[in-house]
């Protein structure tokens, strides 16, 4: 992603690259507490970016840590850093912002189909869900039957853990066959 008008990230996309970065790395990071920057340089090591100002990650940090995304620890002359469980939530809703399905080279003739049924009760997840599934370039075959091309189990498994949908709640299916497919081969331009 490119920034036009910032020389630097803006505040809120080092929030979002500490948050992913600690979950990436295990959800813990240890850090020696030699300096009072030790932890923006850890973070800043963490994320692997030169052009990350210390002073700025440092706030942001413990804008993160104050509004209760990052838990601290001090053992043995270490800082361990973590995610609290908001954190993870967090961490888990940019993970979910930036899925996507890869198109392989050569299509393996196989569809993949969605099939959900979501309660009235969780309307709103069904709605996040079926724009979740427009996003990531599904078909509409059926009010609640959406089907991809791409081998997408991952993602969907993603999502399924991400609503907290169980399996009477959401199939996944994979069919060679789903009936006349000149329009979904169309669409997917296979």
């Amino acid at each position: 992603m490119r920034y036009k008008y910032y020389f630097k990230k803006p505040k809120s996309e080092i929030a979002k690259d500490i948050i992913l970065g600690l979950a990436l790395a295990g959800s813990v990071l240890a850090v020696s507490a030699l300096s009072p920057y030790s932890t923006a340089s850890a973070l800043l090591r963490l994320l692997k970016n030169k052009r990350y100002n210390k002073k700025n990650c440092y706030n942001v940090f413990y804008r993160l840590k104050k509004q209760g995304y990052l838990a601290t620890e001090i053992y043995n002359h270490q800082i361990y850093i973590s995610l609290t469980a908001e954190g993870k939530k967090k961490a888990g809703r940019f993970q979910i912002d930036s899925l996507s399905i890869k198109k392989p080279k050569k299509w393996d003739k196989k569809w993949r189909i969605v099939i959900f049924d979501i309660a009235q009760l969780k309307k709103m997840h069904r709605e996040a869900f079926r724009g979740k599934l427009k996003t990531l370039g599904f078909y509409l075959l059926q009010k609640s039957v959406w089907v991809c091309p791409f081998n997408c189990k991952d993602e969907i498994e993603l999502l399924r853990s991400f609503f907290g949908l169980n399996e009477s709640e959401l199939r996944f299916i994979v069919a060679e066959d789903v009936g006349s497919s000149e329009e979904l081969r169309k669409f997917f331009k296979i």
